[in-house]
């Protein structure tokens, strides 16, 4: 059907701001460490995760073994988002000021304005609302567990704990190569904001984490990205109020700025993508409308398994990608390509 456009109002989007920090770091290795199902799938080889295991001292190791059983890493993140902080410090002292109901309320994962009241009457210690939220959350594999844990646990222990874990972390893990680290973080944070003055939100946040496609939504004014080193390859997302969180993997040429002339990973594989005849034809197709696998195999005349193969190329390139069980391209990461040819190559 056409539509006849009698309006100048533009699809909203969002803005994007680039935060970087230690502490994001700190609190991210202490979520890395403790998450078992996923520890070996971490660019960080499991040798050297066991080495770093049995390093660290007697007491962080208890502090991490609660970790684990009760997920306080997300506390962690989300007191994280309450303040810029500048120091170890200054976190520390935060943490140590907040009344009882207040914390509560902070380490509540945000889920929805419209579960606000809900959030804020658990954190009072009403059951109900409390229950409310689990069920809300139940296809989460940890909230309605976490949630049960820090609307029921000790106060005063909790603070203790949060406050030991940041700090035995950040004094054992973090400060050895604290240098290193901050220069890593640092470097990518400002590539990235350079890449900003090029693309727009959208784009921008494709290209830093590595193939997100992360539309605007209704109550989403602000996305942040946050550079980490300890999750690669994985991007890590996070909600908070107005705010959608993406704790993104550095890029290859933060880790190795002596190698000037390292492309980004997903750069050569776009271009490696392209840079055949069969795969440009489906792009092409694309463009014009999302397809099934069944209709690019009719529309180009090859075989299934061969289109297949493509296709397999061409997502893994993040330029193309599934839904519903039809291809679509990915239009800005096609549009943003040349704006990152151009920054490899003048940088």
């Amino acid at each position: 059907m056409d539509v006849l456009h009698m309006t100048s109002r533009k699809r909203e989007t969002y803005d994007v701001k680039i935060e970087a920090s230690l502490l994001w770091e700190c609190a991210l290795g202490i979520a890395a460490i403790t998450n078992t199902r996923l520890i070996d799938t971490l660019e960080r080889p499991k040798a050297s995760w066991d080495k770093l295991k049995k390093s660290l001292s007697r007491s962080l190791i208890q502090d991490l073994d609660y970790v684990e059983k009760n997920n306080t890493w997300k506390s962690l993140l989300l007191l994280l988002h309450q303040k810029e902080f500048q120091t170890l410090h200054e976190f520390i002292t935060y943490v140590d000021a907040l009344e009882e109901e207040e914390i509560i309320f902070l380490c509540i994962p945000y889920i929805g304005l419209k579960f606000q009241e809900f959030r804020m009457l658990a954190s009072k210690g009403d059951m109900a609302s409390r229950d409310r939220l689990k069920e809300q959350t139940e296809d989460n594999p940890y909230y309605p567990g976490y949630i049960e844990f820090i609307c029921t646990t000790n106060v005063n222990n909790l603070k203790k704990h949060l406050m030991s874990v940041m700090t035995r972390w950040y004094e054992e893990v973090i400060l050895p190569e604290q240098e290193t680290l901050a220069a890593i973080l640092t470097r990518d944070r400002q590539s990235k904001k350079e890449m900003s003055e090029k693309l727009n939100s959208e784009a921008l946040v494709e290209w830093a984490t590595g193939g997100i496609t992360y539309l605007a939504e209704p109550a989403v004014h602000t996305v942040l990205l946050i550079p980490q080193a300890i999750y690669r390859p994985w991007n890590v997302e996070g909600d908070i109020e107005g705010v959608k969180v993406f704790y993104y993997p550095v890029a290859n040429e933060s880790i190795y700025p002596d190698e000037q002339d390292m492309p980004n990973y997903f750069l050569v594989q776009k271009h490696k993508a392209l840079g055949d005849e069969a795969r440009l034809r489906m792009v092409k197709l694309l463009k014009r409308s999302e397809r099934t696998l069944q209709e690019i195999t009719n529309e180009l005349n090859m075989g299934k398994s061969t289109v297949h193969h493509h296709l397999k190329i061409l997502r893994s390139a993040r330029l193309v990608d599934t839904h519903e069980g039809k291809y679509h391209l990915k239009e800005n990461a096609v549009q943003s390509l040349s704006n990152e040819l151009m920054h490899y190559l003048t940088k």
